[in-house]
This record gives C-alpha cells, structure tokens and sequence, in this order.
C-alpha cells in the first residue's frame, strides 16, 4: 500500500513538471523563432516481489511473485526543432531563418560580460552608425566572425544606413550593386551541445562544434515559434486529468491504511 502511495506521488511530480514545460512553451507561443520543449518520463528500475515469512520455500529462498515498479520519475527535457511558419513583415532588416542554422550575436548581460550567443530570432534593427543589431541592442556578427567566434566589432554586420539594402539567400548584403557585408549564419554539428540561455538565445557548450550552416535566408520575413496552441491545451487538460487521478489514488490508499490500522489492528 505504501508503494501505491509512492507511484501515485512520482506521478504527480512528473505530471506538474509537465505542465510547466507546456506553461513556458504557451508562454512562448507569440516569440520569434521560438522552439518549443517536451519533457519524456521514465519509470524507476523495477523490483522483484517476494513472499515475506514463505515457510513453503525450499532452502530459505522466499519465492517470487512477480516486478513491480515503484513508479514514474523524471527524464530529460528536449527542444523541438521543427520549421517554424514564416510571417512576411516587408522590413528589410527582418530576416528568417529556413532549414537548420542560427545567427550568431555579440551578446552582453547585464554585468557587462560579452560573449557569443545563438538565435533563430532574425528580427533584427539598423542603428544610425549601420550596425545590424537585435531588438535588445546586440550586435550581429557577420560571417567571418560567426565562424571563428569573434565578438569584436570588427566582426559586426554594418552597412550604409542611408541607402536601401538587399539581403541574400547565403547573408549577403547588398548596396547599390556592391557587396557590402555578409550576416553571420551557422549550425552546430550535434545539437546535445546547445543550452537555452533566456531571451531567446542559446549558448554553445564544451565541445560543441560549429560548421556552415546550409540553410537559406528570407528577408522581410520572420520565423514563428513551432508551438502549436492547441495541441498545447490538449496536453494541459490531459494533465490535469492525471494529476487528478494522482490525488485520488492518494486518497483511497489512505482511506485503505486507516481502515488497516484502526479496524483490522485493533481485532
């Protein structure tokens, strides 16, 4: 019965984790390039049942009855990359990203710490110097930079901030028919060695490779997260349901032990 109590419990764990993944990814649904998680459960090893006090065992050894589980615990939490839709804005400095890859950015925290990070997020602005930067105000690498994680400025996209600008399938960037700069676009050889940052951007982790990435840009268009709002909801109410399945296992389990130590204790 205590076991009931346990599986019930670790259930109940899981499905909240659950549902906090599906909160952040509803949360999410409106950002940019925005790849939406899952979580996966797994069950604790089972455990062979044994006879207690089985005077029917031949030389000491109580005979088994059967495995049992001592229920669910929590596996590992992935990303979802999938394709998201793409959303024409007609901005010039928009761009999406189509097939595997990620721009690379000069990014700054708030201690002032820069470092290189990755997004899908390609809504991007031109400042009055011509830099290319985030909506946050980081800077865009260009490709060179992107390729050999180098974060200065000489490294950032800039263009004439006067004259209009086209920008190619491979990054290039174009000004009155000369090739100005080139937007840093790359991928990472196993996706295992990428971490969520926050704000939207991802963080290259010991032994993360970084290789040209294949896929093709869009201007004047961005990339919608993947998430899909329904199927979200979905899977909430099925949690919901199995949280509330989880309570009342626990209920009857109690109810079985009162009953247990009260009434069947005291004959």
């Amino acid at each position: 019965m205590v076991k009931g109590l346990y599986t019930a419990f670790t259930g109940m764990v899981n499905e909240q984790k659950r549902l906090e993944v599906m909160t952040n990814n509803l949360a999410n649904s409106a950002t940019t390039g925005y790849k939406k998680e899952a979580m996966v459960a797994q069950a604790f090893d089972e455990r062979l049942a044994i006879k207690i006090k089985d005077t029917s065992a031949l030389m000491n050894r109580p005979e088994g009855i059967g495995y049992i589980s001592l229920g669910a615990k929590i596996g590992e939490t992935y990303t979802n990359w999938d394709q998201g839709a793409f959303q024409i804005t007609d901005k010039p400095s928009d761009v999406a990203i189509g097939g595997r890859g990620f721009f690379a950015i000069s990014f700054t925290n708030r201690d002032g710490e820069n470092s290189i990070m990755y997004t899908r997020d390609g809504s991007f602005v031109v400042d009055s110097d011509g830099y290319l930067r985030t909506s946050d105000g980081d800077y865009v690498l260009n490709q060179e930079g992107a390729l050999n994680s180098q974060s200065t400025e000489d490294y950032y996209v800039q263009i004439d901030p006067s004259l209009p600008y086209a920008i190619a399938a491979d990054g290039t960037i174009s000004q009155d028919g000369e090739e100005v700069d080139t937007i840093g676009l790359i991928d990472i050889a196993n996706y295992d060695y990428i971490n969520k940052y926050g704000e939207n951007m991802y963080t290259l982790i010991d032994g993360g490779e970084i290789i040209e990435s294949e896929a093709i840009l869009e201007q004047g268009t961005l990339e919608a997260s993947n998430v899909n709002v329904v199927d979200e909801m979905v899977s909430m109410i099925q949690i919901a349901r199995a949280y509330e399945a989880g309570q009342k296992i626990i209920q009857t389990e109690d109810q079985t032990l009162d009953k247990t130590v009260n009434t069947v204790g005291s004959v």
